[in-house]
């Protein structure tokens, strides 16, 4: 489905941090989350500790995320052993709740200061610090000319492959909210891992290190089975890695072709074989006043319905939560020349979601 519904929100603060590494459950149902924001992910990440609320119940979706709570977030992703890691920082501008967390993530080279002193924890991570910090966890810029001659230039085009940015509305350059920054979180674990290919060869000129150029990246794969449990592509015949399934073990998975209590084609994601929720695919449209028959061809194009009208995609029907048995095209969707293409299919006052696979053209209304 296009844009699947991504979500996740981050509580994080130095006055109870010690407790939300310990905190989780198999569904968060914050009091302050409501459909609004991207539950998907909260719960995802709730189930797999990498991110929880507050001692309150609350979530504080909107809340602007520092870099410091960054630092946590990416020890947690990356289960780093934080406590080895105390008084290692080069830093002298963060406080001792956030040191450890800061240092984990300096020494594994997944973030770096402002200078060689200041880190900047206070200041707010805006989307392109944080995408760096994600993308080298998925094994991007392992070189120095890797970063171009605007590193934020680099992350963007490389956050886009990857698909970092997916459900994140906020510039390069802005904060991010903890929604934002759950949303990038859940994105990256279900990402692929990179390997990288250097081209041409560094030179040293005494103590300088010229590197002769950018590397190029591949996904990495494996034909273990464990790696087809959020994402099952193949490359030459083996699966593609994504973060997810590397860091858990094939633990968590995801399994499209779900359906939720309305029907809607949905995910359902699972954690050490104890289910976390299934969530519905964000829909191509959703319409609440009147449609015509040919409102909804030109919404799904000619390509997909004549798919659908030749039987090479699948068309359904679902009214509240029951699928429609025999259901015709044509009842439905028409084209704009046809005699009934005015007729209305939908009336005002209903809810209707239209929901279009892209790899299939199966249509759900």
């Amino acid at each position: 489905m296009r844009n699947l519904k991504r979500a996740l929100s981050l509580g994080l603060t130095a006055t109870m941090i010690s407790g939300l590494m310990v905190m989780g459950s198999s569904a968060a149902s914050y009091a302050d989350v409501t459909s609004e924001q991207n539950q998907e992910a909260i719960e995802v990440l709730k189930a797999v500790d990498i991110m929880v609320g507050d001692e309150k119940g609350n979530f504080n979706p909107e809340a602007k995320v520092t870099r410091n709570e960054m630092a946590v977030v990416m020890s947690n992703l990356m289960a780093y052993n934080v406590a080895s890691y105390k008084n290692t920082s080069p830093f002298t501008d963060v406080p001792e709740w956030a040191e450890p967390y800061v240092a984990a993530c300096y020494t594994n080279g997944i973030t770096s200061g402002y200078d060689a002193k200041t880190y900047g924890g206070s200041d707010t991570v805006t989307t392109g610090q944080a995408a760096l910090m994600l993308l080298k966890a998925l094994g991007y810029f392992q070189y120095s000319a890797d970063f171009g001659s605007d590193w934020l230039v680099e992350t963007t085009k490389n956050g886009s492959t990857a698909g970092l940015f997916d459900g994140v509305a906020t510039g390069a350059k802005e904060a991010l909210t903890r929604n934002d920054v759950a949303q990038m979180v859940l994105n990256a674990l279900e990402a692929d891992l990179v390997k990288a290919e250097k081209n041409g060869s560094d030179v040293q000129v005494g103590d300088i290190v010229i590197s002769g150029g950018k590397a190029t990246y591949d996904s990495r794969t494996g034909t273990d089975s464990k790696y087809a449990k959020i994402d099952s592509t193949k490359v030459d015949g083996k699966y593609t890695i994504q973060l997810g399934e590397d860091l858990y073990d094939g633990d968590l998975v995801k399994a499209d072709g779900a359906d939720d209590d309305f029907g809607r084609p949905s995910v359902k994601w699972t954690y050490e074989n104890k289910e976390i929720g299934t969530y519905a695919d964000d829909a191509d449209a959703v319409y609440t006043a009147t449609v015509e028959k040919q409102d909804l061809y030109d919404l799904v194009g000619s390509d997909v319905y004549n798919d659908l009208k030749n039987g090479d995609a699948d068309f359904s029907v679902v009214v509240d939560g029951v699928a429609l048995k025999d259901v015709k095209l044509s009842d439905y969707i028409v084209k704009n020349n046809d005699d009934d293409a005015g007729d209305k299919i939908i009336k005002k006052g209903a809810t209707t979601e239209v929901f279009i696979d892209d790899d299939s053209n199966d249509v759900v209304i």
